[in-house]
């Protein structure tokens, strides 16, 4: 069957005009993460300690007791599976504000068995296994609330703090039990635990006592100027609890991360995972309609790409020490320079026909750096760790492969020379890592109805985007992408997981134009979009360590980028 024309067009002209409509008054794309019942209950725990927030803890706390899933668990979003992680925090939080939650509990007990301290906390520290990212702050929370017991902090492990006192260049040789991005989890969560149950080694104890100032001093020179760090509230908000129940409430940087949580909050109580994607839901608009005149026409390319540029760094990061050239996710001061966000600028600025080659040069050069020794490009730092994050991953490394490759005429022979060595390494890191059925599993998506939390639909769609159409590792992913489809047209995060807008409008993507899997993908998303009027979020963004979220703006970016695909054969 084909698709109708008609349906076709009138489709597309309606998801862009929606998309377009979605600007700012700067004419750029802020977007709006979901609400996160992890993150407002994180929040409200955190300003409850600090004191003189009553009105929004109060606020949260009502959001959470309307907002709760029916079998009496939370999910990270409105939309999501209940989980150990969000629960615990949300049953945590509301007992620290004298809420007597039977229903939690009871769901919580049929998760885990029972609810004695060491039972409970062996559960979620199983969850995420050596990594300490989540399990430890969640432990700490739990532990300040009570719900642990008297001596809850028997059963938090202890953060190696001062471990932050090294150079940045050692912690590849450290094996820090957190990812890299999560220092100021380390600092603070280690000092409390370090306050309220101290090791019996005395040698460590001095250490840590010894470092305790200097390290003090470095989570605030990492705080950036709007107080939130990573513009994250759950990071946040660890921090500041961490900080006030370790005797610290009046240092600054409990007052600028409670403002910055306070500030955090929406109308209706609820707190989102982070600020905004503003840069990197830009780009990805941009990209997205700069295939058709229309889109290009109906833009003010020139404010945008000036708005692109500026949020290049231009100086060393002091989060990460990350050298200039880097783009973050945001536009806010919280941002720290990644890969995914930098391939994304550039590919915007290509789009958008940049002039300012330096620049370019720059980004280009910075990704080149951050190439790890396997050929794969990690989030933010070159051989951090071996955590998540940190480590080499599958569809950040294919962005970067289509980056460099937009460009690779226009910039200098030298770079030119180091973009191909650079490509067939990442071409070969790529084939590595390809399942045996052809997929590839990427690291910022997932879907949470996947046994492994995994998102292969989403990996497989990027992955096969960046690699030479000449690659075999290429022809096995596409195949694996027409044997996912499900019946009803669409994919979902694997073989016969339901389907959804983005994961369709990815696979449509990634698919030759002419298939008639491609074409079945165009009917669905014609129907489920209603059109191109209607664009459900569905929670398949991946923040860290089993932190689910969804963007308004992913769907709708998405369809439109498929189908103008489709359209422009």
């Amino acid at each position: 069957m084909s698709v109708d024309p008609d349906a076709l067009e009138q489709t597309c002209r309606n998801a862009i005009g929606v998309l377009l409509d979605a600007r700012d008054r700067r004419g750029v794309w802020t977007g709006k993460l979901s609400a996160s019942a992890l993150s407002t209950a994180v929040s409200i725990f955190a300003l409850h300690l600090v004191g003189d927030h009553e009105q929004l803890v109060s606020a949260g706390r009502d959001w959470l007791l309307a907002n709760r899933n029916a079998d009496g668990g939370w999910g990270d979003t409105v939309d999501s599976l209940s989980n150990i992680s969000t629960t615990t925090l949300c049953h945590a939080a509301l007992h620290a504000v004298n809420v007597d939650d039977t229903t939690s509990r009871a769901w919580l007990t049929s998760q885990v068995g029972n609810l004695t301290p060491d039972t409970w906390s062996r559960a979620i520290a199983d969850r995420y296994g050596e990594d300490r990212t989540f399990s430890v702050p969640i432990l700490t929370m739990a532990a300040l609330s009570g719900v642990l017991g008297d001596d809850g902090f028997r059963y938090v492990s202890q953060l190696p703090f001062e471990l932050a006192a090294f150079p940045r260049q050692w912690f590849s040789k450290l094996r820090l039990s957190v990812v890299s991005y999560a220092l100021p989890a380390l600092i603070a969560i280690g000092q409390v635990r370090h306050q309220r149950r101290p090791t019996s080694n005395p040698i460590a104890r001095l250490l840590r006592s010894a470092v305790r100032h200097r390290t003090l001093d470095i989570l605030r020179a990492i705080q950036p100027e709007s107080g939130g760090y990573l513009e994250a509230t759950p990071l946040t908000g660890f921090v500041v609890m961490s900080l006030v129940a370790a005797g610290l409430k009046a240092h600054p940087v409990v007052r600028d991360g409670a403002s910055f949580l306070a500030d955090s909050f929406r109308d209706d109580g609820s707190v989102p995972i982070d600020t905004n994607l503003a840069t990197w839901v830009t780009t990805l608009s941009v990209n997205a309609l700069a295939q058709i005149p229309e889109g290009v026409n109906a833009m003010d390319t020139e404010a945008i790409f000036k708005w692109i540029i500026d949020q290049q760094y231009r100086v060393h990061h002091p989060y990460t020490d990350s050298p200039p050239g880097g783009f973050a996710w945001t536009d806010l001061s919280g941002g720290v320079p990644d890969a995914d966000d930098t391939s994304g600028a550039l590919l915007a600025l290509h789009a958008l026909n940049c002039g300012d080659i330096g620049a370019i040069e720059s980004g280009i050069s910075w990704l080149l750096n951050l190439q790890n020794r396997d050929g794969g490009i990690p989030t933010f730092c070159r051989g951090w760790g071996r955590l998540p994050f940190d480590r080499s991953s599958t569809d950040i490394t294919a962005h970067a492969l289509r980056s460099w490759h937009a460009w690779q005429e226009q910039v200098s022979s030298q770079l030119q020379s180091r973009i191909t060595n650079a490509s067939s390494r990442a071409v070969g890191y790529l084939e590595s890592q390809q399942y045996q059925d052809g997929s590839w599993r990427p690291l910022w998506f997932g879907n949470e109805r996947h046994p492994e939390s995994a998102n292969l639909t989403y990996g497989t769609a990027r992955v096969v985007l960046g690699l030479p159409e000449t690659s075999p590792a290429r022809q096995l992913g596409l195949l694996w992408l027409l044997k996912t489809q499900n019946p009803d047209g669409g994919w979902g995060g694997d073989r016969g997981i339901a389907s959804t807008i983005e994961e369709t409008a990815v696979s449509v993507r990634a698919l030759p134009r002419d298939h008639e899997a491609v074409k079945r993908g165009v009917r669905w998303l014609i129907e489920h979009t209603e059109r191109g009027q209607n664009f459900p979020a569905s929670p398949i963004g991946f923040y860290f360590a089993n932190l689910w979220y969804s963007e308004k703006l992913y769907p709708l970016i998405w369809t439109v980028e498929a189908l103008q695909h489709f359209a422009n054969e």
